[in-house]
Parts: C-alpha cells; sequence; structure tokens
C-alpha cells in the first residue's frame, strides 16, 4: 500500500519553495510587460475571472491590488458571458482570466468577450497553450509543472506569487520585490511544520463541521483551507471573515465546536484577537495558525508558523499548514488524497 510520503500531494505539497524559485525566476519580463501595459492604458480597474481555488486566488488579488496599488478588483460573474449572453462592459480595465488548466469555457468566454471589447487581457495559468491563454494579450505562466493530485496546491502558491509580483512591479517597489525573493525560503521553512499537522490530524478524524476564519489578506486563505479540508476530508467546513461570523453564523457555535483561525502578525492581528476572546468565551475549540504569542496561547491547537513575513505575503506562508492539515486529515480517515471521490482534477463549466 502507498504510503502518504509516496503520494502526489504529499510531493507537491513540498515542492512549493522549488515552484516558487522557478516563477521568480522566469516570469518577471511577463510581468513587467503586464505591468506596463496598465500604465499605459491608464487601467483603473481589474476583473477577475476564477473557478475554484483560482478563484481563492482572486480574492487575495482583490486586497493585493486594492490596498498596494489603489486598483478596483471584482470577480466575474461568468455565466453572464456563457449562458446568460449578458456581458457587462468593460471600461479601462484589465480582464484577468486565473485558471490552472485555462480549459474552462466559463472562463475563457469571459476573457474572449474582453478582446471583443477591445481591453486588455492576461492569463495567469499554468498551461501556456490552453484556451484562455488564446485569448489573452499577456501570459503569465506558473512554471509548477504538471499537478497530478486532484486538490490544487502548488499552483495555488504560484498563483498567488504572480499576483504579488505584478502588485510590488506595478508599484515599482524594492523591498516588496526583495520581500517577495524570501518567500521559497519561507515556505520551505514552515513545511517544516508537517510532524507536529500530523501528530493533531487524529484528534479531528471525526469531525464533521468546522469553520475557517480569516480576514484581509488571509480571506483568502480562509476559503482555501476550507476548500481543501472539503475537497480531501468530505467534511462540511465553511469560510468566513471574522466580521460576517459575527453577524449570524455564530449561532452555530457549541462547547468543542472547532474553528481554524488564522492570524499572522500585521494590521489584522488586533481584530483577530478579539474575534478569538469572542471564540474562548462561547468555549468553541481553537485551531490557531499564527506566528503571534498571545493568539497561539488562546487556541487549543497551537500551528505556529516558524516564520514571519510581511502580512500581504502571509497567505503564501499560512495555507501551507491548512494544506497539511486537510491532507493528513483525509489520510487519517484512509482517504485517497490523490483522489477525491466524486471529482476531477480539470472541471470545466459553461
Amino acid at each position: 500500500m502507498m504510503t502518504l510520503k509516496e503520494t502526489h500531494l504529499f510531493r507537491e505539497i513540498h515542492e512549493q519553495p522549488a515552484v516558487l524559485r522557478r516563477f521568480l525566476d522566469s516570469q518577471q519580463k511577463a510581468v513587467q510587460e503586464l505591468a506596463a501595459a496598465i500604465r499605459v492604458q491608464g487601467i483603473t480597474q481589474v476583473v477577475i475571472a476564477a473557478r475554484g481555488t483560482s478563484d481563492n486566488a482572486g480574492r487575495y488579488a482583490k486586497y493585493m491590488l486594492g490596498a498596494r496599488n489603489q486598483l478596483t478588483v471584482a470577480l466575474a460573474t461568468p455565466s453572464l458571458f456563457s449562458i446568460y449572453d449578458s456581458p457587462p462592459h468593460f471600461d479601462r480595465a484589465l480582464v484577468l482570466g486565473i485558471s490552472q488548466s485555462g480549459k474552462s469555457p466559463d472562463i475563457v468566454s469571459v476573457l474572449a468577450e474582453a478582446r471583443k471589447q477591445g481591453v486588455l487581457t492576461a492569463a495567469i495559468t499554468n498551461n501556456p497553450d490552453s484556451d484562455l491563454a488564446q485569448q489573452a494579450d499577456i501570459v503569465i505562466e506558473l512554471m509548477a509543472g504538471q499537478e497530478q493530485a486532484v486538490a490544487a496546491t502548488k499552483t495555488y502558491i504560484a498563483q498567488l506569487a504572480a499576483i504579488a509580483l505584478l502588485s510590488a512591479t506595478l508599484a515599482e517597489d524594492v523591498t516588496m520585490k526583495t520581500a517577495l525573493a524570501h518567500m521559497p525560503e519561507n515556505v520551505a521553512a514552515t513545511l517544516g511544520m508537517n510532524e507536529r499537522v500530523a501528530a493533531c490530524a487524529p484528534r479531528y478524524r471525526y469531525m464533521h463541521h468546522a469553520v475557517v476564519i480569516g480576514r484581509g489578506y488571509n480571506y483568502a486563505t480562509a476559503f482555501e483551507m476550507a476548500l481543501k479540508l472539503k475537497e480531501l476530508t468530505y467534511a462540511i467546513v465553511e469560510p468566513y471573515s471574522s466580521a460576517d461570523f459575527l453577524h449570524g453564523p455564530l449561532a452555530v457555535l457549541e462547547p468543542g465546536f472547532p474553528v481554524v483561525v488564522v492570524g499572522p502578525s500585521g494590521r489584522m492581528q488586533t481584530e483577530i484577537g478579539r474575534f478569538m476572546h469572542t471564540l474562548v468565551n462561547h468555549k468553541a475549540e481553537i485551531i490557531a495558525i499564527s506566528d503571534v504569542p498571545n493568539l497561539l496561547e488562546m487556541a487549543r491547537i497551537k500551528l505556529a508558523l516558524p516564520v514571519s513575513v510581511p502580512e500581504w505575503l502571509s497567505p503564501l506562508t499560512a495555507i501551507v499548514p491548512g494544506q497539511l492539515l486537510a491532507m493528513h486529515l483525509a489520510h487519517t480517515r484512509d482517504y485517497n488524497v490523490d483522489a477525491p471521490r466524486g471529482i476531477r482534477k480539470i472541471t470545466e463549466t459553461i
């Protein structure tokens, strides 16, 4: 029987530092070309077409390009293009497709319509020969190599890096670029959490429901972590911002209810701390992913991030323990971590 370390998923999670290095070494020119086009054309808004994991990368872009570059970023509604045939008008927009495979017809249709309207199009994809890439004026290749596990891991982190590099390049910020250049080694250090995460996974073998909380840049992390837990462990795991959770979902809490809190250091840590006090008062069981000692102290399960990075880069490290937790919990439940039931690697929606 195959051991966990022999699975595609285990290998691809641990390939992520190399993927980041390969991406950063090879895609500077393409990203510079896109940044130059954004400046020349006076782009003020970005419309992102994506599904699934790539949609979560789009959520990161909303914060990254919004906070650092003052761009208005929105997620497209692909069915307006592919089913209702009523596409909105793009005006001074970059239409950006994000897709591991570049094959989903609905995502391709968004970029195709953008080209008809004569606006700037770009694709972030692992397949530079895909239908999506063919509709893009500029293609940023993820350089992740073939991803064989159904659950996307290394392509997601490369997508985050692509967005971070675009933001740093647009800002012409050397400090940002230097910090991003250190992320391969920071992610490698974070992978050192593997044994700690593996040790806590059996506690949640019979978990059926949970929530994942993140806010700010790590709102995307909450969505991606919840997705990985759902698709690999079949548990019902819902993502929320700490603010949204207080508007109703708080009622689901009962003693022992599992809540994963993503709370790395940064501007959001004070807000996350207040939220965690609320969880403590409701006797929820907190699984904390953080490098902030006082936040970790409030948790039942302390998943201490071994490195501290700028908050805008923390989604690249904070997602790693989430990937590991989903993998180890699925393995504890005797599930096939490479091929979750009912889903395929490439999903083509219309």
